[in-house]
């Protein structure tokens, strides 16, 4: 049902359930979005603590944890089988449950209608439903810690046969079958939520708002909106798929003569290679699905916190593009080790290397950005700073690994941790946090305390690169990824000290996000009121009331004069100019970095 005149003011008719539990309203349903997020968070970090905990000091005896978790533990100390279930949790939860509905679904929700002056959504009912089905797939997918046989141990790959064969591990039973089903209804939950942000993006913009005037937030999520409706349907059918292999006894993927307990199984014509390719089709696509709604909103806040307009915003939305078309081609370079050609891995390496110039497009023009500004450094300005230095040292990495010849030995150990956790997890929490910090105030209408936003930063950040970057090191030595305890191997106990080390500054990077939510929510309800446009800046959504009332708008919608970055223009008053400005009083920026942008 697409959004009507009447249904943006019908607020006064809805009931409290109807308002703030089951919305249908485009801002409740993105904050919805980001508290889910929020909480799965959390769960996904204490899971980190328990991989910290058996890493560093493997073998010791955890009193408390063994309390908590009594089924993980035999005799205080950690089961090797509870802790690769808790890998692959830890893994499932924090890149589909955490990073990509946080990202997609909750800033996408609240700022697509906001920044291209529409009152809500194309398909309100739509969008109400992709939120509905996110907390069911939660429930499932965390009662795989109550089952018999506990939670997978698969990885958050879910690699077969150990994800086909319920006799393969005890958390191959019931535990990889609600797994399964849980990402299945997540799937479908990204797919309504793409199918939305398309439509809405296509068909509902403002008066005025041309493609060429949007901001890169808006185009960032676009185009993952792309991604996902091209990519996430691939994995969809691979989970089918290994369902019936699981439960109805086909071989999509099992092949024939394996052997468990003795008993030949009866599976035959399978290919285990088969998943890892439909797997993979997601999951680097997956990659930019999380790191391209950062890289629009860093965009923004860049431009508004350097009082500058962005540098080069047509190759800026071009790179974006070229990413996003990229990132369908290179999903091979996961699979060097698993016996193609060379020739197919140096098609792969070449396509894998390209990505990194539409990469460097963007964070050379960060930097031109940035330069010679007026730079503010507030909180959310310190968290997309810190973004471009994530992104930068997670990219580099990226290089050598995009090489067959390094990463066939670098392949499954630290070193591969290192490089996801910088470019995907920390950058795109980064994102998170930035964009938190930036748009609080629209959301709630009250300021976060930016002292403590501060110290949240620099506590993040160091903890960060501390925690991560010794993982380098640690994969140079040949640590495997996914080991239980390092000091099992001989040419992995001089690592002891790296990885208690790394565990502690885990922990400290983790008390850290403490402060993170006492100021969250102490600043929901005791924060100083907001005004408008706190940030005195351009885009439509400082604009509306903070925060905006139901349709957003009023009684009259929005017109565009003007293209998202016009800072510093030396004809105005002010060093900002709203896009709601006719040229007609302040004329618009007509440089030579694109912006103009008509």
């Amino acid at each position: 049902m697409a959004v009507t005149h009447e249904h943006a003011h019908a607020e006064h008719h809805l009931s409290f359930v109807q308002k703030y539990i089951f919305s249908q309203d485009h801002k409740i349903i993105g904050i919805q979005y980001l508290m889910t997020s929020m909480a799965m968070a959390v769960t996904g970090g204490i899971l980190a603590m328990l991989i910290r905990m058996q890493l560093g000091w493997p073998g010791t005896k955890w009193g408390l944890a063994a309390f908590l978790f009594p089924g993980g533990f035999q005799g205080g100390q950690m089961k090797p089988d509870f802790y690769l279930s808790v890998v692959t949790m830890h893994g499932t939860i924090m890149v589909f449950f955490v990073l990509t509905t946080a990202l997609s679904g909750g800033f996408g929700n609240f700022l697509i209608p906001l920044q291209i002056g529409s009152r809500d959504m194309a398909f309100p009912w739509l969008n109400m439903m992709s939120y509905w089905l996110y907390p069911p797939a939660i429930v499932v997918l965390l009662a795989a810690f109550l089952v018999s046989g506990g939670a997978p141990n698969s990885g958050w790959t879910a690699y077969v046969p150990l994800s086909a064969l319920k006799e393969a591990s005890p958390g191959s039973g019931l535990g990889q079958t609600l797994w399964l089903i849980s990402l299945a209804l997540l799937i479908v939950a990204f797919l309504f939520g793409s199918l939305n942000y398309i439509t809405t993006i296509l068909n509902m913009r403002a008066r005025g708002l041309s493609m060429g005037r949007l901001p890169l937030t808006i185009w960032s999520l676009f185009v993952t909106a792309i991604l996902m409706l091209l990519s996430f349907p691939v994995l969809f059918a691979a989970v089918i798929m290994l369902l019936f292999d699981r439960l109805a006894g086909t071989s999509f993927f099992v092949p024939s003569g394996i052997v468990i307990g003795g008993q030949l199984l009866s599976h035959t014509g399978g290919n285990p290679l088969l998943w890892q390719h439909m797997f993979w089709f997601l999951g680097h696509p997956e990659v930019y699905v999380l790191i391209l709604p950062p890289m629009g909103m860093v965009s923004d806040i860049l431009a508004t916190h350097a009082r500058k307009p962005i540098f080069g915003y047509r190759f800026m939305v071009g790179a974006i593009c070229a990413i996003a078309l990229l990132s369908f081609l290179v999903w091979g370079h996961h699979m060097y080790t698993s016996g193609m050609h060379p020739l197919v891995g140096m098609a792969f390496m070449t396509t894998t290397l390209a990505i990194a110039v539409p990469s460097a497009v963007k964070t050379f023009n960060w930097l031109a950005t940035l330069w010679r500004s007026r730079i503010r450094f507030a909180p959310a300005m310190l968290f997309a700073l810190g973004f471009v230095s994530l992104f930068v040292t997670g990219g580099l990495t990226g290089i050598f690994l995009g090489s067959p010849p390094i990463d066939i030995y670098m392949q499954d150990t630290f070193f591969v941790v290192a490089h996801f956790h910088f470019v995907m997890a920390s950058a795109a929490i980064f994102g998170v946090f930035a964009g938190t910090y930036h748009w609080f105030p629209k959301m709630f209408g009250r300021m976060m305390n930016e002292r403590l936003g501060r110290i949240h930063f620099w506590l993040t950040f160091i903890g960060i690169y501390a925690t991560f970057f010794p993982m380098h090191f640690a994969g140079i030595q040949g640590m495997m990824r996914r080991i239980y305890s390092p000091q099992l191997y001989a040419h992995l106990k001089g690592l002891a000290e790296l990885n208690a080390f790394v565990s502690l500054a885990a922990f400290a990077l983790g008390l850290a996000q403490l402060i993170f939510l006492v100021n969250l929510f102490w600043s929901m309800f005791r924060g100083p009121r907001a005004e408008r446009n706190p940030w005195e800046a351009t885009t439509l959504e400082w604009q509306a009331d903070s925060p905006p009332p139901h349709g957003n708008w009023g009684a009259h919608l929005p017109e565009v004069h003007r293209w998202a970055y016009d800072y510093s223009l030396p004809d105005a008053k002010d060093d900002y100019v709203p896009q709601t400005v006719p040229t007609a009083q302040v004329p618009a920026h007509r440089g030579t970095d694109g912006g103009g942008g008509g």
